[in-house]
């Protein structure tokens, strides 16, 4: 198959499966205990159901596409479109019984997110980007500019926490926010909740979707030592991190660019 863009079936066939996933997920919240990975994230029998039944979907809805993803193959497919897979991005506040976590999946075409999809089942919220056209909430379109909230909060990792110890004698430029899933941390960004982000250790999965909603929403990325559009087919990514900067302007960038910067300090 193999197009540039998805057909109005397909789309409406992921709509479908995304639905099935969120009511899974809302269903099994509270309810399921996680165990650790072999890196020490937790993971739940609901995260594996999830993955499976979103891998195979898209094996269906999108054949001949590969698929990477968090739970299963890691390795960049050799097919022009692929599909990037985080079933339940928010583990450990899922398993936690902390109600925020996200769907993420974006098809990647020719190396670079072509149209991505991120859900927060408790919210009821479904964002839905297509290069060079925009993003979508609920279906209903969001104009670039209609989120100008002056914002004076700052979203981070729990990783990127160390940048606050290396200066501890300066002031950080921002309230600081703490969701907890990397995602939504960067579509607090794009939606203007926050006026940037600040990502230690992301991975590929962790920001697919949400990367081609920052870019059609014109909000600014800077990648501080990984460029995901340097990615070559058959890399595996079990182990690639893409630390980042994300904000709603070029401009806020540079405020945070040397807090950034402090994350590849050894």
């Amino acid at each position: 198959m193999n197009q540039l863009n998805l057909t109005n079936k397909q789309l409406s066939e992921l709509d479908s499966l995304f639905e099935l996933v969120s009511q899974r997920q809302i269903k099994d919240f509270g309810n399921i205990s996680a165990s650790n990975k072999a890196d020490g994230s937790l993971i739940t029998s609901c995260d594996l159901w999830s993955d499976k039944t979103i891998v195979d979907g898209l094996a269906l809805i999108a054949p001949n596409e590969g698929v990477l993803s968090e739970e299963g193959g890691k390795s960049i497919p050799n097919t022009k479109a692929y599909w990037v897979v985080d079933p339940l991005d928010g583990t450990t506040n899922f398993a936690a019984g902390i109600p925020y976590w996200s769907i993420s999946v974006a098809r990647f075409v020719d190396g670079r997110p072509q149209t991505s999809f991120l859900i927060i089942p408790t919210l009821k919220k479904k964002f839905v980007a297509i290069k060079g056209q925009g993003v979508w909430l609920n279906n209903k379109k969001i104009h670039p500019n209609q989120n100008n909230y002056q914002s004076e909060c700052i979203s981070l990792c729990s990783r990127s926490i160390k940048i606050l110890q290396k200066k501890p004698n300066s002031v950080f430029p921002g309230k600081i926010r703490l969701l907890g899933v990397s995602s939504l941390n960067l579509t607090s960004v794009a939606m203007g909740q926050t006026f940037g982000a600040i990502e230690s250790t992301p991975k590929i999965w962790d920001i697919a979707a949400a990367w081609l909603l920052l870019e059609e929403l014109n909000c600014s990325i800077i990648w501080l030592e990984t460029n995901p559009l340097d990615l070559v087919t058959g890399q595996n990514l079990s182990d690639v991190n893409f630390p980042l900067i994300a904000c709603k302007s070029i401009e806020k960038i540079k405020i945070l660019k040397p807090w950034g910067n402090l994350l590849l300090e050894k």
